[in-house]
């Protein structure tokens, strides 16, 4: 088994002094995710045809005397100021909501990922320190659990945005007087907090902490650090894919045909097609991780074993996932499938000769319909039924509600749930990105669960216990039961201080400062 390369970066945290005194600030673009947010919201724009030929004239003019250095980041920011004339900023927040789900999401480095998650861990006070804008973070913010930004802002008057920018921006010295009005608000010490960046455009912030901390620095920045013996840490999950990747993937979703092509001669010559099929599922899944660089590090693997026939079921959060699964799983499996898969040639026929139950999922009663059959591949031919309890793939590592679909399919067919957690696999391939990398993924296998007293009129708490195993195993906060939940079975508890209360982001005032906390 591979052994992961060590983060110095992530070690260092994990070993540091707990505290809420302590900060852990973050620059936004290049350091949380890859690459600009600005370049996807041009690119989005653009797209969309919502920009015309005078404004993507002037947009490139803007870019390339920044580029040049003839004009500064505020002559930038006012220029963009410009074409937000106007505009209502509902409608804006709204755009980098489709933004962050389209483009940003599956840009966020894993790496950081862990670094923000073991901060918090430690009770360190974690905050987003950028010269993008609220509507590009605050999406990101929120799926990392950050709540504190300080960012450049544009002028709003009665929701509309004027044309204008807010100053001070939240640029070079202006992001050292963030941080100080962050530490003044929490009682924070800047000489023991963290600050990490890919420009050497925060040099002034860098300077400010005393745990300065580049991630993927720009080559200024890495000669600075250099120089002063900053620790330098750069991560590859991201950003422009190698053509050794292009490869890795290519060879690897085309290994499903050869995998079922090298089961053929087992089929002719047995007239067995589940033993040919059982052939063909273990080489795809060994063969596919191999040639994609992908490990898996499993917990508790004897529980795929100990109650077959079973509904396996997995959160799913890539394309990495059936790969994942039928290296776990290996023989006498079935799952189920959109239905838009069986129409692909090739792959469809596959899938459909490998068991594949094909469902409509804006089809509910359609749904129950098509899955009858797979009842009877459980309790005639022994067959264990693998599914996504979250009907799709997620855009981030949190876990998505959970359908039901599966926990009827193990009531009627009388056998367990043994639920599979998944834990990285977006670090091979988020939702929305075609290239897979390499990657160390974790792998919980939890005990079976027994459903033979499992009634419909209990199903759904018995649903919400199942989600909260998992969401347990993730870390992630579980999900109340409806009896807690309710006004009536509520009890009171004791008021939060003033710095722990967490609050929905309303629209900006007339003027708002740009490094007014905003809550994400």
């Amino acid at each position: 088994m591979r052994v992961p390369r060590p983060q110095p970066h992530l070690e260092e945290v994990l070993a540091s002094e707990p505290g809420s005194h302590i900060a852990a600030l973050f620059d936004f673009d290049g350091t949380i995710i890859s690459g600009y947010s600005a370049t996807a919201m041009l690119r989005e724009k653009f797209q969309r045809r919502e920009m015309s030929v005078e404004e993507i004239a002037e947009t490139a003019q803007v870019i390339a005397q920044h580029s040049l250095g003839n004009i500064g980041f505020s002559g930038l920011m006012s220029a963009a100021a410009k074409f937000m004339k106007g505009v209502d900023e509902e409608s804006f927040t709204q755009f980098g909501e489709e933004l962050y789900k389209k483009h940003i999401a599956r840009k966020i480095y894993p790496e950081t990922r862990a670094i923000i998650e073991a901060h918090q861990a430690k009770g360190h006070r974690v905050a987003i320190i950028s010269s993008a804008t609220i509507y590009q973070i605050e999406p990101t913010a929120r799926d990392l659990g950050i709540a504190d930004i300080k960012c450049s802002a544009y002028e709003i008057e009665d929701g509309v945005f004027t044309g204008e920018i807010v100053r001070p921006l939240c640029f070079g010295e202006g992001k050292v007087l963030a941080a100080e009005e962050l530490a003044a608000e929490y009682g924070l010490d800047l000489d023991q907090s963290f600050f990490y960046s890919d420009s050497d455009d925060d040099i002034e912030l860098l300077e400010r902490v005393g745990k300065p901390r580049p991630l993927n620095p720009n080559m200024k920045l890495k000669g600075i650090a250099d120089e002063r013996n900053w620790p330098v840490q750069r991560f590859a999950s991201r950003g422009t894919p190698s053509w050794v990747d292009y490869t890795r993937t290519i060879y690897a979703t085309g290994s499903l045909i050869g995998a079922f092509a090298a089961g053929l001669p087992i089929w002719a010559l047995t007239r067995s097609q589940r033993e040919a099929v059982n052939f063909s599922m273990g080489l795809f899944g060994d063969f596919a991780t191999a040639i994609t660089g992908v490990e898996l590090e499993v917990e508790d693997e004897r529980y795929l074993w100990s109650s077959r026939p079973c509904v396996f079921i997995f959160n799913h959060q890539s394309k990495a996932d059936v790969m994942i699964l039928a290296k776990l799983i290996r023989r006498d499996m079935g799952g189920v499938g959109k239905k838009e898969i069986k129409d692909i040639p090739i792959l469809g026929k596959l899938m459909e000769w490998g068991g594949t139950v094909f469902v409509d999922r804006a089809d509910g009663k359609s749904a129950i319909k098509a899955m009858e059959p797979l009842v009877d591949a459980i309790r005639k031919e022994g067959k264990s039924i693998c599914i996504a309890p979250e009907g799709t793939r997620s855009l981030t590592p949190k876990l998505e509600p959970f359908k039901k679909g599966a926990f009827h399919l193990a009531m009627q067919a009388g056998v367990p749930l043994v639920p599979i957690v998944i834990h990285n696999a977006t670090d091979v391939a988020p939702k929305n990105e075609f290239v897979m990398r390499p990657a160390t993924v974790r792998v919980t296998v939890l005990p079976p669960v027994d459903t033979s007293g499992w009634s419909v009129r209990t199903l759904n708490a018995h649903v919400r216990e199942v989600r909260n195993m998992f969401l347990r195993t993730l870390g992630q906060a579980e999900e109340e039961s409806e009896v807690a939940a309710s006004p009536a079975a509520a009890k009171p508890k004791p008021a939060k201080k003033a710095a722990e209360k967490k609050v929905e982001p309303k629209a900006a005032k007339k003027k708002a400062s740009p490094r007014k906390e905003r809550k994400a």
